[in-house]
């Protein structure tokens, strides 16, 4: 077990000064087979094993489809549409963002693209009304996550393969906590800009408000259709979630190039280098993450700190605290993906024996990354918002730790606590994996 422990270690040390993930995952493997006399060849095809999966060939078509809306100007339709429901309150540019956000990123299932497209396009325009660009930067690292919690999401693809559950069912429990959390981040905006000098937009008439309506909506069609076709094949069981992937690729590429003018056959091209190198890096990482996932249990490291866990305490709502606790960790110190691959062989074991649904949990892992991904001092999605909106960091610590106290914590609260916002739409579309 101490050979384990200081593997750990060395995986910390090695993301903390910068290594690359794949590479901190790797250096970690090597360590433990060699110190734990594992063979090799056994562990590596034991990895491959696990990549042989046609679900994961969802996670690339996903990244492209995002990438393909970047390019494009689906965005740009997406926040028109948002924007006729918003009027022109105090906080109408905040709510915007972060419910394009949501929206985005249930089409691409990544919280970097969504950040990329909607950040790009909402930043300016909250600059020139008044909005702090450090406010701006995080209310945008803050909502960016939603691509995690609003289904299809690459992150719970991964957990459902990970975990064998059924995606539709893990994609199902994401959807309340999702609407929860932006609903309190556009609370807690409203609350914020309050204090703000923010240049509201004069009051349109009755009759200006139908025309722009309407001519948002007939913009938007087309980008509105695309979560439907996906959301509506995945549910009705029409289309696997990797078709439904493929699927919204196919749809992506004309209507970006034809209807918004704003997806070339070159920034194609380049969408889809792009993708190809991303999903390059993925997979060497989930192979590595993989094979370190196996040594961990081999070695029965989860049920080590189960009986760790409950020997502190048998009481469920403290131990689940103190999960949580191991999760916002680990989400801070890697990415949404490398998170998943490595709490849910260490985690699942635990949270099961405390008579936790393992969907329910997929939603509290979902909640738990995301956060873990603005909170100081790694915080990756902050620093890239702080990247795209030109923003100081020291400018961003205290507005994000208001949205962090209060939109995350009470969303994770809840969804830790009350199974219900998770577990009722997957039992009442999938009794059966319910035994119902």
């Amino acid at each position: 077990m101490e050979f384990v422990v200081i593997g750990i270690g060395i995986l910390v040390l090695c993301l903390v000064i910068g290594m690359p993930i794949p590479f901190s995952f790797a250096t970690t493997f090597i360590w433990l087979a060699f110190s734990l006399d594992y063979q090799t060849d056994f562990l590596l095809s034991a990895g491959y094993n696990q990549l042989n999966s046609v679900v994961l060939l969802a996670i690339p078509l996903f990244i492209l489809a995002g990438g393909i809306m970047e390019k494009s100007k689906i965005g740009t339709a997406l926040i028109g549409v948002v924007e006729t429901f918003t009027g022109h309150m105090r906080s109408s540019l905040g709510m915007i963002s972060v419910v394009a956000c949501a929206i985005f990123g249930s089409i691409s299932g990544s919280a970097s693209a969504t950040l990329s497209c909607i950040g790009s396009m909402m930043e300016p325009r909250m600059t020139a009304a008044g909005y702090d660009k450090g406010y701006t930067a995080s209310l945008l690292a803050a909502a960016c996550p939603l691509g995690l919690l609003i289904p299809p999401s690459s992150a719970q693809i991964l957990y459902a393969w990970s975990s064998n559950q059924s995606v539709l069912a893990c994609f199902l429990a994401t959807v309340g906590p999702g609407i929860l959390l932006t609903i309190l981040l556009c609370i807690t905006n409203a609350v914020i800009v309050r204090r703000m000098n923010i240049k509201v937009a004069p009051k349109q008439t009755a009759d200006m408000w139908v025309r722009n309506s309407v001519k948002n909506f007939k913009f938007g069609i087309p980008a509105l259709i695309m979560p439907v076709i996906i959301l509506g094949s995945i549910y009705g069981g029409i289309m696997t979630p990797t078709e439904a992937a493929a699927a919204s690729v196919l749809y992506a590429i004309p209507v970006g190039i034809y209807f918004y003018k704003g997806l070339t056959y070159s920034n194609l091209r380049e969408t889809v280098v792009d993708t190809s190198c991303t999903t390059g890096v993925i997979m060497v990482m989930f192979f590595m993450v993989m094979i370190m996932s196996r040594l961990l249990v081999m070695e029965d490291v989860p049920q080590s700190i189960a009986d760790a866990l409950l020997g502190l305490t048998d009481n469920k709502a403290l131990i689940l605290l103190l999960v949580n606790i191991f999760m916002i960790i680990i989400g801070m110190l890697m990415d949404d993906v490398s998170g998943i691959l490595l709490c849910t062989p260490i985690l699942l074991p635990i949270v099961t024996a405390l008579g936790v649904h393992p969907v329910h949990f997929a939603a509290i892992l979902g909640v738990n990354l995301g956060m873990g991904n603005i909170t100081p001092p790694t915080a990756p999605m902050l620093y890239l918002s702080g990247r795209i909106c030109s923003a100081k960091i020291n400018k961003m610590l205290t507005p994000i730790m208001i949205l962090i106290i209060f939109a995350y914590v009470p969303t994770l609260v809840v969804t830790t606590y009350w199974p219900a916002l998770s577990l009722t739409l997957p039992k009442l579309i999938l009794p059966k994996i319910f035994g119902m």
